[in-house]
């Protein structure tokens, strides 16, 4: 992949971005970002099972981050131009990644956030802000 963003990359952003912005993933974004804090892998399974409107709303939301890396994964999306402009996938990922190996266990779904996962912890800053949005949710979780 080219170490310099090109225009196809700032057009493919933007499209990322007009995503985020339909209706419905707002919601389900502001449902993630603002109610949804489990304490463990259980409590995800459980809205997950239940099949609910959380439920969509909470694959919805990984699923639309999967989806996003896996451009930058597979050479569509310039890394670094996304790592600049895409701070919300780590907001996310720290959310659910204290669980995540006992989710992935517990359901046999060991693909689950893996391609996020590669993404955010591959380099020293992508680790540095993983480590940072995980202290933010603690410190959250805290205040409650």
């Amino acid at each position: 992949m080219p170490s310099q963003a090109t225009s196809v990359d700032a057009q493919l952003v933007l499209q990322l971005y007009d995503l985020r912005r339909e209706a419905e993933m707002r919601k389900a974004r502001s449902w993630f970002a603002a109610t949804f804090s489990p304490s463990s892998a259980d409590e995800i399974i459980q809205i997950i099972g239940a099949f609910g409107q959380e439920s969509a709303w909470f694959r919805q939301v990984v699923g639309y981050w999967e989806m996003a890396a896996s451009l930058v994964k597979h050479g569509t999306l310039n890394e670094d131009l996304f790592f600049d402009t895409s701070g919300e996938m780590w907001f996310i990922f720290a959310k659910i990644q204290p669980y995540l190996e006992d989710y992935r266990n517990k359901t046999q779904s060991p693909h689950v956030m893996k391609i996020v996962e590669e993404l955010a912890t591959k380099s020293d800053a992508g680790r540095r802000r993983l480590d940072a949005m995980l202290k933010l949710h603690e410190s959250r979780r805290k205040a409650r």
